[in-house]
């Protein structure tokens, strides 16, 4: 009898750990429950009542399942009973599929010079094409050298071309702005919706 209640609780350990390290959520299990008292609900989702921490054991072991306190913050406590270890499983596959749907949203970065020729030109929209197409924020930039700084009305009329060549695909989050030696403007893509 003793070697079933160590093989048990040695099993139980495992499960509790595995599942601790796994999801974020500590919750206390079996033996982990030291309540005077604590509110019981059954796998079906009834409610058994209030009754003691040994006595809600007795039952959880009854049916082969664990005794899971989910609410501790409730008066009394509220427990569950359930596979625990099903339960940890469904909840890393749910953790699993969260972060599969996750978005990262990169800000991509097209350079240009305010002298820069048309097949470059050219070149750098189709770049940005293809960033705004795979879902990423673009901050374009054209950087003035030297004495170009007196004429920033040519890295405006560079953006505004580059704006009407990436319409169909993105729009403007924010419009040019000098920055330094820096006209910089971000593109973010238009909603597939």
């Amino acid at each position: 009898m003793s070697a079933d209640i160590s093989s048990a609780l040695i099993f139980v350990l495992i499960i509790s750990w595995r599942c601790l390290t796994i999801s974020k959520q500590e919750l206390q299990i079996n033996e982990e429950i030291r309540d005077k008292e604590v509110l019981v609900i059954d796998a079906d989702g009834k409610k058994l009542g209030v009754m003691s921490p040994d006595d809600a054991m007795k039952t959880a072991f009854e049916q082969d399942l664990d005794l899971v306190k989910i609410a501790p913050q409730a008066t009394p406590p509220v427990c569950r009973i359930m596979d625990y270890g099903k339960y940890c499983f469904e909840q890393t596959k749910r953790e699993k599929e969260a972060r599969k749907n996750q978005k990262v949203v990169a800000i991509k970065e097209i350079r240009m010079f305010s002298t820069i020729d048309t097949h470059d030109f050219e070149t750098k929209v189709n770049q940005a094409v293809k960033f705004l197409q795979g879902g990423d924020k673009l901050k374009v930039s054209v950087r003035f050298r030297k004495r170009a700084i007196a004429h920033p009305q040519l890295g405006e009329e560079l953006l505004e071309r580059f704006k009407e060549a990436v319409s169909a695909v993105g729009t403007v989050d924010k419009p040019a702005k000098m920055e330094g030696r820096s006209l910089v403007m971000f593109v973010s893509p238009k909603s597939s919706k």
